[in-house]
């Protein structure tokens, strides 16, 4: 697979990329290498290979699942330009 400049242009205008003329030949080229290279990763036998999440095995510690909030109300409201019993006051936006 490769890519003209007509499909850089598309890819720029769905990107909303503002990409100048002279920079398009460039860009045709830069992304035809990474197709290259992403064809060449086709080629590498994986028969057998284990599919894996990250590069250590390791079993992530659990925990309890407790909801709480946090236990800081008190300080996330004091630089609130006005609150009550611990919640914001916002100013009424519908009638």
């Amino acid at each position: 697979m490769s890519v003209n400049e007509k499909d850089v242009r598309k890819i720029a205008k769905l990107a909303r990329f503002a990409i100048a003329d002279e920079k398009v030949p460039v860009m045709v080229d830069e992304l035809n290498g990474i197709l290259n290279w992403i064809e060449m990763l086709g080629e590498v036998n994986v028969d057998g290979v284990e599919p894996m999440t990250s590069v250590v095995a390791k079993d992530l510690p659990m925990r309890e699942d407790e909801i709480n909030d946090g236990f800081i109300q008190e300080q996330i409201v004091k630089n609130a330009p006005k609150s009550s019993h611990g919640f914001f006051i916002v100013p009424k936006s519908v009638e």
